[in-house]
């Protein structure tokens, strides 16, 4: 997969995804990086710590997270967007799930579409996706908790995703998949999703994996959002055992190292 002008080997490889947050109301970071000095500060260290992919999000998806207008997530991204561009070589992930976003920050610079609701929250993002050329990561997500089989509906909600990928013109080439640990699932379906990881895999796509702090890891060990980076390495390590190529986390230094010492075990002879 080609993002950003940069080849991605996603077969063989995996790769760190680092997280900036440029909302007041993110549930791990809101409020930190929220003007550009110290969104720009904050993406450099990302780059530092091994960065490979940097995701921005201007609106806050936690739960009874406080939505925003497309015009105001335009303001709060794009010209961090363009400044990140402008002073580093980094491909770009743009984290939203709105056709207008979207379109705004691909003509920012972003090189990624990230949409937590895999193409399904407005009809046109698909559209916007295919006509750019772009790379994007469709997540997995609904409306409500009413499963059958957590695994077996949430494989087939990301086929659904797919088939309107492929329908708007979006090559097959430039779709990645996201499980959506956190997403309309509670703690027990999360538990089950991770156990899962490679179903998701045989769909035949590259794999993202979005465990970083979540409440997932907090529930399972007690622990408050700052006290959940081991909880987080001990899935990125599940998620490459099981596949996942590209791993979206806020802390990169932590997560590589540990991702890079399982890789190495996991090729030995």
């Amino acid at each position: 997969m080609v993002i950003g002008g940069k080849e991605f080997d996603l077969k063989n490889h995996f790769y760190m995804m680092g997280i900036l947050n440029v909302t007041p109301d993110s549930f791990s970071d809101g409020g930190r990086f929220n003007d550009m000095d110290r969104a720009l500060y904050q993406a450099e260290r990302l780059i530092e710590d091994g960065t490979d992919i940097l995701d921005i999000g201007g609106e806050s998806t936690r739960p009874n997270h406080i939505k925003i207008t497309a015009g105001e997530e335009i303001e709060r991204v794009c010209p961090i967007i363009e400044k990140v561009k402008q002073r580093f070589s980094i491909p770009v992930s743009l984290d939203t799930y709105k056709p207008d976003v979207a379109k705004a920050g691909l003509a920012a610079g972003a090189d990624l579409i990230n949409d937590i609701w895999g193409l399904k929250w407005e009809s046109g993002m698909a559209k916007v996706i295919a006509d750019a050329g772009v790379p994007c990561c469709l997540m997995h997500n609904r409306h409500n908790m009413d499963y059958k089989d957590i695994v077996s509906d949430m494989l087939a909600d990301l086929k659904d995703s797919i088939k309107l990928a492929l329908e708007a013109g979006i090559s097959k080439e430039n779709i990645m998949l996201d499980p959506g640990i956190g997403f309309a699932k509670d703690l027990n379906m999360n538990l089950s999703v991770m156990k899962h990881l490679c179903r998701v895999k045989e769909l035949g796509y590259p794999v993202l994996l979005g465990t970083s702090r979540k409440s997932m890891i907090g529930l399972t060990l007690d622990l408050p959002v700052e006290e959940r980076e081991e909880g987080t390495l001990a899935t990125s390590v599940m998620g490459l055992m099981a596949g996942c190529s590209v791993f979206r986390v806020h802390d990169v230094k932590t997560n590589l190292r540990g991702l890079r010492m399982a890789e190495a075990v996991l090729k030995a002879e």
